[in-house]
């Protein structure tokens, strides 16, 4: 018999690959034999960098930048084997846990510490950026990244406009004069695990600005700055507006698409897609008799080119696809049609969420073994 175990983090509580070894420990309690491969995952936002590092052999840079309050912080990056490929994730320089030592400013945050490590991953010479985008605590539409980079967006009297979301309503004109060249020269590809617009009832403010902290009239704000924008850039791209406004996946990490697609005609693709082909899950799937995949909680987002919705599509028709989560939050049927065969939650019972979060690993591989046992018996193993 054949086991995969391929999770997502389970955020606050535990790593892929810790999820990964849970479910391997809680399948091996029930099946000994059985041929077990542990295979973390991501989906292009938090653990991106270390599925791609395991994968590749390699140890993360180190570099120092801002957090998305501009505050001193220190972040990792990557390269691939030959050094041509840089990976940079996001979050490293404006996710939510880093500012999450104080309120929320979602008006305020910025994406410009991001930007800095673009700078060093200049420096080093790689030929192609891959950024992960996901968790982060801003909206401002890739602007500290373009900032960092060079590039001015003054307001209707040519004064500089705020960083942050707060201030994007106000952008009159981008001057990319300053750009350092090196980032028009390089290859950008950047990886999202959501297909929302960048603005609308779907759109990055109304979806993730308040989970950043933004209340309805903030979302508002950030919601009108993010089409003005939109505006300038398609002026000066020579595009319509709805090219850049209704785009799928421009609505990931408050915006940053946006931005970079116009400035340096960057790429956008499904973040779980590129893990796919990095890692090479299909080949890992094939023969496989049972598949476990999970994250912190399954709700119709996960089917929305997130991990789980990439381990079911690309599992065999005739394997059992088992997600474990802290909690689920959708119906049989809704599981069945994503390529579901059952989905568990590793709560218990009633808890706390510090509790749950601090006994996770076990949770997840005791729930893994009742799991084994049953799918063992249906296969008649």
């Amino acid at each position: 018999m054949k086991i995969v175990c391929a999770p997502d983090s389970f955020k606050g509580s535990v790593s892929a690959a810790e999820a990964a070894a849970a479910m391997a420990a809680g399948a091996r309690e029930v099946l000994p034999d059985a041929e077990i491969v542990q295979l973390p995952f991501a989906d292009g936002g938090e653990g991106t960098l270390e599925a791609l590092l395991a994968a590749w052999d390699q140890a993360p840079q180190t570099v120092t930048t801002v957090d998305a309050l501009g505050r001193p912080t220190q972040a990792r990056y990557g390269l691939s084997p030959d050094g041509r490929t840089a990976v940079i994730e996001a979050a490293e320089a404006n996710g939510l846990p880093q500012v999450s030592d104080g309120p929320l400013q979602p008006l305020r945050a910025d994406t410009y510490g991001v930007g800095l490590i673009a700078r060093q991953v200049l420096d080093a010479g790689a030929e192609e950026i891959l950024l992960c985008i996901g968790g982060s605590a801003t909206t401002d539409g890739g602007t500290g990244i373009l900032r960092a980079l060079g590039a001015e967006f003054p307001d209707h009297d040519d004064a500089p406009t705020p960083p942050g979301g707060g201030g994007l309503g106000h952008i009159a004109r981008v001057d990319l004069s300053e750009v350092d060249p090196r980032a028009h020269n390089i290859r950008w590809r950047i990886a999202v695990d959501v297909d929302n617009p960048l603005t609308g009832d779907r759109g990055a403010a109304a979806v993730f600005g308040p989970q950043k902290g933004a209340t309805e009239q903030d979302i508002a704000l950030l919601d009108h700055g993010l089409y003005q924008l939109a505006e300038v850039l398609a002026e000066a791209a020579g595009v319509s507006v709805e090219q850049y406004r209704d785009a799928a996946g421009f609505g990931a990490a408050g915006g940053i698409p946006l931005g970079l697609v116009s400035v340096f005609g960057a790429e956008v693709v499904p973040g779980s897609a590129m893990v796919s082909e990095v890692l090479g899950v299909e080949e890992a799937l094939a023969e496989a008799d049972l598949v476990f995949t999970g994250e912190g909680r399954l709700d119709s987002q996960s089917l929305g080119g997130k991990v789980v919705d990439a381990i079911a599509s690309r599992a065999p028709e005739s394997c059992c696809v088992v997600v474990l989560a802290g909690s689920v939050q959708l119906s049989p049927q809704h599981c069945r049609a994503a390529g579901i065969t059952a989905a568990f939650s590793v709560a218990p019972g009633p808890a706390n969420l510090e509790d749950l979060q601090g006994e996770a690993a076990q949770l997840i591989q005791e729930t893994a073994a009742h799991a084994s046992a049953l799918c063992a018996f249906q296969l008649g193993r």
